[in-house]
């Protein structure tokens, strides 16, 4: 989906820089009101309560705590004592209150709280119109007329707020403003609700812009605001100074002018305003007819104030002129309407199709500036206003232009948000998106974190055509997981003691959710790359309980046939679910103390980073990082962290394949390439690639089913290895970086790590430190990189996972000092871990005289059975063997999984003379060793690195024993001590 996207896609930081900060609107607030008025007046006014009903629902949909608070003082000695005690925000006083004037009153309040804003609330008669006429109003801020609207509370406050924060949040931010002149209090009073009602109506239709509810709810703060002015002077100067933020203005035409009334004033200010600005819309008003002739001549509109229908007409002027409601593409010689765009996603296509002299029309007259404004989408309407059609060559620059600018703000705006999938759709633009209301799983979690951080500290765009991102990520929630446990009763199955072949085909047989269906149908209309089927349950990735690795991940090929694919992506989805109760998730929830059936599945669906060569598809690298390296070698620092990559699918990563392994921060300083002989023979000879072959995934327990295995040379078939390979010139006895000369390919990465063709180890740095920042933890990062995306298309970094590096906090500092080795059984220098363990009498190692490579998946299942017994009998042990354990590589060691050794204390890694080993740090299988507090130790005997007793163990009686491996249980324990400061570890002999 995202490589099309990113094709239009030219890194830019002004979405970033100037994202619109929605929490930031509207900080200053009216929370407590007084109302001085009689108890029949409140009555009136309150009428059944509406007022406090209608403030708390649009404040509660502002997503604000606190809606205002009305308190009601019916004496001028009351009114004082509330102001007294404090926090009043607005007073609201009736014309009278028994014995003393509402204009003496406001008087004696504002000389004593001269920053609290004063209305005054009349009846509307003709006396009272004559008596304000005589009055001093200079200590009131608006006097209000009461027609029985009670929707006219509502608009005193929010125009009380807006004049609070119009001057910040319009100048600084950008939120449109609609001027208001008119000295009628009666007309006014009558206009400003119907204002309110217009624009509350419009901030329900623009918050659809957000991508989840909380995002739609803050977004009304950036709703436009009103401002009233009452004379020509105020009138200039809120238009001089919210000009370039100015919806439009609605004027009176005869008020006050130079402290006279002036019957052209509003004449006046209409010629003033389009003078500076022609298109902006411009509404007059008058009960004189007549005047109508001259707003012909102004081409602006008019409002008859006697006509039956002003509210109404004053409402659709404003919908049909202040860019409020649906834009509206018009032909411009004939008015007529050639296209309707009712949010961005339908403005964007509507500007693929319509007319070039329609595009050119509402160019020309920053119509589409406007509307974008107006539906507080700021940053977006700051590029467009800064552009104009004379810009550009042609009028296909500008439609090329304008769609380009909205597809990069639809990109950057779903970075850090987790969208809601909408049942009517799915947009390709968004980033995280989620189905159901439930959790999204610890795996997901960790990756919406990212997400975070990519946005939080400006990653995306850092590097110069360079794509740092999560892929395209969509996850089922765990209620989803339950309906359909519950919807196809499998519970009653999967918590037996099953085979996993028959618990996977109970759930093969189950039925998804039919909208869950019809959500996924819609996300495959806009996906054109394979998906992973990722695990993301409540406990994976945890700080202390990572289950990595634990649970399944199946990928599917991209398939043009949508049924076909579907019905994979089916298939797939409830693989993963069964994998929740397979026996090896089943012993591990046993290892770690916890139930079963407590345990919630979410599933990631995510778009797998690579691309095509005929029938695979695969990236150029994968990779593991880690922030801490417990194996440094001089210069290195354990600190500087570590590094595993290869070409091709993570499996040869995560499961101990062989590999490129680098410390970022000396990214040319690789061990394996220290001599022509070693990179020969430590460089990796293998790549995983994901068939695309439909008819190669096929139900299976194994959820690498389609992915295969395939030698360096088919790479460099296809093409895949010019920017990551040597040559080893055989002649020579040399190897050349760069594809080019006679020779045999190596995966030396030479060209990135010496030469920083593509700023690897510079984004590992980065993302190392700033996910040990975010997390306060060591981190483990887990990534994917595409160099072959094609012409014009940036580079794609992916980054597909972090979690925490777990380690003890109740280690022990002690110092081994100078051990006698000839009492211990094992020392290693290249130990981790902390402290003593001493209840360990069982020792299970696997005999170096006869190993075989080719009987290790018999070692695994011998293991396996002894593991099963201790986990019955809640005992531990002592386990060594040659090789990485978990490796899925035969020749590189035996090839468990971590349920088939979960009892052991200590696992040793032990090399033969014709087995030289790197440690397992990067796999799921370390991750959770670190994670369970397990020694680990690395051993060489045949390199003077570390001593194993292998004498003194054959010498022992044996409790079990095969032509592989050997049990011997101590009557006393064998100790184990580990020293974290030195690495250094030790196990004593009883």
């Amino acid at each position: 989906m995202l490589t099309s996207i990113y094709r239009e896609f030219i890194q830019s930081k002004k979405y970033f820089d100037k994202e619109t900060m929605f929490k930031a609107l509207m900080q200053k607030r009216i929370y407590r009101v007084l109302l001085i008025c009689s108890n029949y007046d409140a009555y009136m006014l309150e009428e059944d309560g509406r007022i406090d009903e209608q403030i708390f629902k649009e404040y509660v949909s502002l997503n604000l705590r606190y809606p205002p608070v009305f308190v009601q003082a019916n004496s001028a000695t009351k009114a004082f004592k509330i102001l007294e005690d404090g926090n009043i925000d607005l007073v609201i006083s009736m014309l009278s209150v028994r014995e003393t004037d509402a204009f003496q009153l406001s008087n004696q309040i504002k000389s004593h709280y001269p920053e609290i804003p004063i209305v005054v609330l009349t009846h509307f008669s003709r006396e009272v119109s004559m008596r304000l006429q005589n009055e001093d109003l200079s200590s009131i801020d608006y006097v209000f007329s009461w027609l029985g609207n009670a929707d006219l509370l509502l608009a005193i406050v929010k125009l009380i707020e807006d004049r609070m924060n119009v001057d910040r949040d319009a100048n600084e931010i950008g939120v449109q403003v609609v001027l208001l002149v008119e000295d009628s209090i009666r007309f006014y009073s009558s206009y400003l609700p119907n204002l309110y009602k217009v624009i509350f109506h419009q901030s329900e239709r623009f918050m659809q812009e957000g991508l989840n509810e909380h995002q739609r709810m803050i977004r009304k703060r950036g709703r436009p605001k009103i401002l009233l002015a009452t004379s020509y002077e105020e009138a200039i100067e809120f238009y001089n100074k919210y000009r370039n933020n100015m919806l439009g203005v609605i004027s009176d035409i005869r008020y006050s002018k130079d402290n006279m009334k002036d019957p052209h004033a509003g004449f006046k200010l209409c010629e003033h305003v389009k003078a500076d600005n022609s298109y902006l819309p411009f509404l007059l008003q008058s009960s004189r007819p007549q005047n109508r002739t001259i707003a012909d001549k102004l081409n602006v509109g008019f409002l008859d104030k006697n006509s039956n229908k002003l509210s109404l007409e004053l409402r659709d002027y404003v919908i049909n002129n202040f860019a409020f409601g649906d834009f509206i593409f018009k032909n411009p010689r004939t008015g007529e309407q050639v296209a309707r765009a009712r949010d961005l996603v339908s403005f964007q296509e509507a500007v693929r199709k319509v007319p070039a002299e329609s595009l050119r029309f509402h160019s020309q007259r920053h119509d589409f500036s406007k509307w974008l404004k107006a539906r507080s989408l700021f940053s977006l309407s700051n590029i467009f206003s800064r552009a104009s059609a004379t810009d550009f060559d042609t009028i296909e620059d500008v439609r090329e232009y304008v769609l380009k600018e909205i597809s990069r703000y639809r990109i950057n705006r779903g970075r850090g948000i987790i969208s809601k999938f909408e049942g009517d759709g799915f947009d390709e633009y968004s980033i995280f998106s989620r189905i159901g209301e439930g959790s999204i799983g610890g795996k997901a979690r960790g990756l919406a974190f990212v997400d975070n951080i990519i946005k939080k500290h400006k990653i995306f765009y850092k590097y110069e055509n360079i794509i740092i991102s999560i892929p395209r990520t969509i996850v089922l929630c765990t209620d989803v997981f339950d309906e359909f446990m519950t919807n196809n009763n499998l519970y009653e199955i999967a918590l037996l003691d099953l085979d996993d072949e028959v618990i996977l085909q109970h759930f093969l047989n189950g039925a998804l959710p039919h909208h869950v269906k019809e959500k996924l149908k819609a996300l495959l209309s806009k996906t054109s790359t394979p998906l992973a089927i990722r695990s993301s349950s409540l406990l994976e990735d945890s700080h202390y309980q990572p289950f990595a690795g634990i649970y399944s991940t199946y990928m599917i090929p991209y398939i043009k046939e949508d049924e076909e694919m579907l019905e994979m992506l089916y298939r797939a989805i409830k693989s993963v679910y069964a994998s929740v109760f397979y026996r090896s998730s089943k012993a591990y929830m046993e290892a770690t103390k916890n139930v079963i059936d407590e345990e919630k599945m979410a599933i990631i669906l995510q778009e797998v980073t690579g691309s095509r060569y005929g029938d695979r598809f695969y990236p150029t690298i994968s990779g593991v990082a880690r922030s801490v390296n417990f194996y440094p070698i001089e210069p290195e620092k354990p600190e500087d962290g570590i590094t595993s990559i290869g070409l091709g699918l993570g499996k040869i990563i995560v499961e101990g394949g062989k590999t490129l392994r680098f410390s970022p921060k000396y990214p040319k300083k690789v061990l394996q390439l220290s001599t022509p002989q070693m990179a020969l023979t430590e460089t990796q000879k293998k790549f995983y690639a994901l068939s695309m072959n439909p008819e190669d995934y096929i139900d299976s327990t194994d959820d690498g089913i389609n992915m295969e295995e395939f030698s360096i040379k088919e790479a460099d078939k296809d093409g895949a290895i010019k920017k990551i390979c040597s040559v080893y010139d055989f002649q020579d006895n040399i190897v050349r970086d760069g594809a080019y000369g006679k020779g045999k390919k190596l995966i030396t990465f030479s060209g990135i790590l010496k030469y920083n063709s593509f700023p690897l180890s510079d984004i590992l740095n980065t993302l190392l430190h700033v996910g040990q920042k975010e997390m306060n933890h060591p981190v483990e990062i887990e990534f994917a990189v595409n160099l072959d995306t094609g012409d014009d298309c940036p580079d794609i970094f992916s980054f597909l996972q972090i979690r925490p590096i777990v380690e003890a906090s109740d280690t022990l500092n002690f110092d081994l000092g100078e051990v006698n080795e000839e009492e211990c059984i094992l020392v290693s220098e290249k130990a981790l871990g902390n402290g003593i363990i001493d209840d360990l009498y069982d020792f299970i190692y696997v005999k170096p005289d006869s190993f075989n490579p080719e009987k290790t998946k018999q070692i695994a299942e011998e293991l396996d059975d002894l593991n099963r017994k201790f986990r019955e009998e809640n005992k531990n042990y002592i386990l060594v063997g040659p090789g990485r354990w978990g490796s899925s590589d035969p020749w590189l060691g035996v090839p468990i999984k971590w349920s088939q050794i979960s009892q052991a204390r200590l696992i040793v890694e032990s090399g033969l003379p014709n087995y030289r080993i790197d440690p397992s740090q990067g796999t799921h299988f370390f991750q959770n060793l670190t994670s369970f507090r397990i020694g680990y130790f690395t051993i060489n005997p045949f390199m003077n690195d570390g001593k194993y007793d292998v004498e003194f163990l054959d010498n022992q009686p044996a409790v079990f024993e095969t032509d592989y491996i050997r049990h011997v249980q101590f009557s006393q324990p064998a100790v184990v001590k580990i020293e974290a400061k030195r690495n250094k570890g030790i196990v004593l002999k009883p």
